[in-house]
């Protein structure tokens, strides 16, 4: 089974404040879909919690959902317990179940502890890098990528109101595989 981790972040490696992340680019949300769904996704408890609240707020019933077409693995130290994910206090059970369920690639979606936990497990990285430096109270560890391999890359341009504000900041998709 292939461990992919797949992440927007802005300058200085912010990746969120207040459990969300600080900007929205919906096609970045696209790409994640697209990339994600059909398998198993592995996050920790507050990430989970957010999905849940931003789920929440788009649903007419107000009562939060896993992201559709998608397993949800939540990693948590504590007694956390949901009907419609699992939830594993240790990460080789976790991926044992991703493997028992016969998943290729299994993604590592968050939050930031979870990212430096798990990263030396890493064969994959889909990276969203994002022109973005305001607040944030949550940050990836800085990778090294000399010992990764870029496989694909693509520019978007920032998309601006009328106002000439940003409405939707610059970012780059990359794709790394670790060498061998």
């Amino acid at each position: 089974m292939k461990i992919s981790m797949i992440v927007a972040y802005g300058k200085n490696w912010k990746i969120g404040i207040n459990n969300q992340m600080p900007w929205h680019i919906p096609e970045d949300f696209k790409n994640f879909k697209a990339i994600t769904s059909g398998h198993h996704i592995l996050m920790g408890r507050k990430t989970f919690e957010s999905i849940l609240s931003i789920s929440a707020k788009h649903s007419s019933s107000g009562v939060g959902k896993p992201l559709p077409n998608r397993t949800s693995l939540v990693l948590t130290r504590g007694e956390f317990k949901h009907d419609d994910v699992y939830t594993f206090s240790d990460v080789q059970e976790a991926f044992n179940f991703a493997r028992a369920n016969a998943e290729e690639e299994l993604f590592i979606i968050g939050g930031a502890n979870i990212y430096e936990t798990l990263f030396p497990y890493v064969d994959k990285m889909y990276l969203s890098e994002v022109d973005y430096d305001g607040e944030a109270d949550a940050y990836l560890k800085e990778i090294d990528f000399s010992t990764w391999d870029l496989t694909e890359q693509k520019d978007y341009d920032a998309i601006l109101n009328e106002d000439g504000s940003v409405k939707t900041p610059a970012w780059k998709f990359k794709v790394w595989i670790k060498k061998d």
